[in-house]
């Protein structure tokens, strides 16, 4: 991994970005992993490999794929294909494991991150918190290995039933009425985190998209369904549609998989896009029922962060007009001071400002908005060479979490992409140019 990370060094020397992307490639590399085996499974199973989000000893399905992204550029090498590979199954056994869980542990060691929580999560599982991006993960991670290497292994009998069941859960979650999930937390500094109505989270009306209870921030939604999660969604939809048609022989699982993406797209457009300051935008949440959140948070996938979802090009009009709205204080989360300008999270104190945020924002403006991204980025490390969760925009010595690696990744992806190594195009694309957004709803309720 040290090859990747001088390659860049050098690609950036004179530049103080240089020796941050060694470090933060080599962290997760030899930090971050581990091998491990199902222990319920044969003997000649292949191996596996866990991958801890960080400080927190468990893994989140979202993290660990952002957090291999940028492994993604040396696939082709059969050590670091492997290594992706396993990723790739554990992520797919978490799946079949409990598909409304969002983080696992390294083996049924029955740790939880709120042992009171209700449902009680299984053994495996260290928090069940469902999040829609969640189940997006193990699938966009699968896609782009087969992009970026040309293998199939992989893609197995586990991977095909696990496709099957993030399909099923989406559709269950187009009418969350009939749901079986739900979650209350009772105790703990994040008791705040239990969702309304006995756990069953605030009342929403069928509109095409699919339901999440828990933003990427892991906070609760406030109207259940997610923008920025269903379009990363229905483009991962249509990425699945492309495994099913070929390495997975699957024509029903394909066709399933673009009309649902076709029924969350026509639920974007019909009831997210809303006007705001005389134009058309997207907002962050809706409910189906006229409520309507406008703002963004800086975890991925975000409203910035569309092109990044292949959702939109980056020309967009409409993803123009709501980046122009959640790079601005009209943001609730959006956060502008002495040492950066970005969005900030519900997770996380006021004036508090996200890496992530700042990479993405790099990662989907041009090339002067990504050089200035990695610049501020490099310069508000406090002296720690590696990236936090958040930190303060007018003292970045004021910072939450000493080890994100999910943060560390977006970092030498965004360094990628400046040296022309970038791993976005090993994704999903949205395989049409989106319809003219339609008349906007009235406005925020």
């Amino acid at each position: 991994m040290r090859t990747l990370g001088r390659g860049l060094a050098s690609e950036l020397r004179g530049s103080p970005a240089a020796d941050i992307v060694e470090s933060c490639l080599t962290n997760t590399w030899t930090t971050s992993m581990s091998w491990g085996t199902d222990p319920t499974g044969p003997s000649s199973q292949v191996p596996e490999v866990f991958v801890r989000t960080g400080d927190i000893p468990a893994m989140w399905l979202r993290d660990s794929t952002a957090q291999v992204r940028p492994y993604l550029a040396l696939a082709k090498d059969p050590a670091v294909g492997d290594v992706l590979a396993g990723v790739s199954r554990r992520q797919i056994r978490c799946v079949l494991l409990d598909p409304y869980a969002n983080a696992f542990n390294d083996g049924p060691t029955g740790a939880h991150g709120e042992p009171g929580d209700r449902p009680a999560p299984g053994d495996w599982v260290w928090e069940r918190k469902y999040e829609l991006d969640s189940l997006c993960a193990p699938l966009q991670l699968a896609y782009a290995i087969r992009r970026a290497s040309g293998r199939e292994d992989h893609l197995d009998d586990a991977f095909h039933r696990a496709a099957w069941t993030i399909v099923r859960i989406w559709w269950a979650e187009q009418s969350h009425t009939h749901s079986p999930y739900w979650f209350i937390r009772p105790s703990g500094p994040f008791a705040g985190d239990s969702l309304p109505q006995g756990g069953r989270g605030a009342s929403v009306r069928r509109n095409g998209m699919t339901w999440s209870g828990f933003r990427p921030s892991d906070d609760p939604c406030r109207h259940g369904y997610l923008v920025p999660a269903n379009a990363l969604a229905s483009t991962t939809l249509h990425g699945l549609a492309e495994l099913a048609s070929s390495a997975l022989r699957d024509p029903e699982l394909a066709q399933e998989s673009r009309r649902l993406a076709d029924e969350i797209d026509a639920g974007i457009l019909a009831n997210a896009v809303v006007k705001a300051g005389g134009a058309s935008v997207l907002a962050y949440e809706v409910d189906g029922l006229g409520a309507v959140l406008l703002g963004d948070d800086a975890n991925q996938p975000s409203l910035l962060s569309l092109p990044l979802s292949g959702w939109c090009t980056p020309e967009d009009p409409l993803y123009q007009a709501t980046r122009n709205l959640v790079l601005s204080p009209s943001n609730p989360s959006f956060f502008s001071g002495r040492h950066a300008a970005s969005i900030g999270s519900t997770h996380t104190p006021d004036g508090h400002v996200w890496p992530l945020a700042i990479a993405t924002a790099g990662l989907t403006g041009d090339e002067n908005a990504a050089a200035e991204a990695l610049q501020t980025l490099a310069a508000t490390t406090a002296g720690t060479g590696l990236m936090h969760e958040s930190f303060h925009v007018d003292d970045p010595g004021r910072y939450t979490r000493d080890w994100f690696g999910w943060a560390n990744a977006m970092f030498c992806e965004l360094a990628l992409d400046l040296c022309g190594s970038g791993v976005r195009d090993l994704f999903p694309v949205h395989p049409r140019t989106l319809p003219a957004a339609p008349i906007a709803n009235s406005g925020p309720a």
